[in-house]
């Protein structure tokens, strides 16, 4: 199957991760990323393997436990000719008091997930613990009843952590690369609305021009949001239909996995796609969705062609141009590779 538009289109690979599930299961493919030797790193929410590494022709290379069963994104970060991994755990567990058949009843204390706090942990590539970052109530940042259920992290060229605290209370947090608090922003009922971020489900740092900035994914409004490092809000990218990710930079582009598709006035199940925008942060090309079009300088509607995906999550992309997929709730299924042609 050959997916996308103009000149990024892709030749589908969906066998390219798929491994003997006896002996690596996973649930939900949640993070992908690629370190410095070119190995693709997944994170996933099994506990029994939440790391996978992979090397570029899809063969397994390693495997371990972080004991993170909220397992939901991972960075790679070279620092000193050393790379080390920034894992987030969303806080999500399977229930030992699941009824059976509840799947989607997410406030249910027997739904097969509930909710805990979750954190994020530094480690080294063998998976040794360097540190971990708890509830933010620890420092003074939140109440105790604010959840914080964070979902993705950026690191500054200096160190800075950035987290994205989008199944917890919607706010963005800032530390320096010790893990010591500095700010936060975002969440619900600013005066300016700017600021109000809705599912926050990823981030990264815009380096394509001379002044990095944030780009920060607010989900539940179909849109990203430009930000200093700071925390001043810049301005918003629209993402009219997606319910979309952080940003995966390459060149002059950057990748985004959409989860859903607003479709009838709300996100429908096995909708996903993934979008690509250009250096001026309009959408040029749908992989696994209906081609971008504005009208008057306005995003359309955008939407699944409900041929390939299931809902994109983690995404990362190779010096060739590659990329590679994985999904949440797509029935266990391992990454793919879309080949650039």
């Amino acid at each position: 199957m050959i997916v996308g538009q103009g000149s990024f289109k892709y030749r589908v690979d969906a066998h390219w991760g798929r491994v003997d599930r006896a002996k690596i299961p996973v649930e939900n493919c949640h993070g992908l990323a690629i370190d410095s030797k070119g190995r693709v790193v997944m994170m996933t929410d099994e506990p029994r393997n939440n790391i996978v590494i992979y090397s570029r022709d899809g063969k397994v290379l390693d495997t371990f436990s972080t004991h993170m069963p909220g397992g939901h994104s991972v960075k790679i970060v070279n620092e000193n000719g050393e790379d080390f991994m920034y894992l987030v755990d969303s806080g999500w567990i399977r229930n030992r008091l699941w009824d059976g058949h509840s799947t989607e009843a997410w406030d249910s204390p027997f739904n097969r997930v509930v909710a805990q706090s979750g954190f994020i942990a530094k480690l080294d590539m063998a998976g040794r613990l360097i540190f971990s970052i708890g509830h933010p109530q620890t420092y003074g940042a939140y109440r105790p009843d604010q959840p914080f259920r964070p979902t993705d992290i950026a690191i500054s060229d200096k160190g800075d952590m950035y987290v994205t605290d989008g199944y917890g209370s919607d706010y963005l947090l800032q530390y320096d690369s010790q893990g010591r608090y500095i700010r936060h922003w975002g969440g619900h009922d600013n005066i300016d609305a700017n600021y109000n971020l809705s599912n926050t489900h990823g981030i990264g740092i815009d380096k394509r021009t001379n002044t990095p900035e944030l780009i920060v994914s607010s989900r539940g409004a179909q849109c990203l949001k430009r930000f200093t490092l700071s925390g001043e809000y810049l301005g918003t990218i629209d993402a009219n239909g997606a319910y979309i990710g952080g940003p995966i930079f390459k060149g002059e582009h950057f990748y985004a996995p959409v989860c859903w598709s607003h479709i009838d006035g709300k996100n429908q199940d096995d909708s996903g796609f993934i979008s690509v925008f250009d250096k001026d942060n309009r959408v040029v090309a749908n992989i696994g969705g209906t081609p971008p079009e504005y009208v008057n300088g306005v995003l359309q509607p955008m939407q699944t062609t409900w041929d390939v995906f299931n809902h994109c999550h983690g995404l990362c992309v190779d010096d060739d141009g590659n990329l590679y997929v994985g999904q949440w709730n797509a029935n266990q299924s391992y990454p793919m590779k879309l080949e650039r042609l």
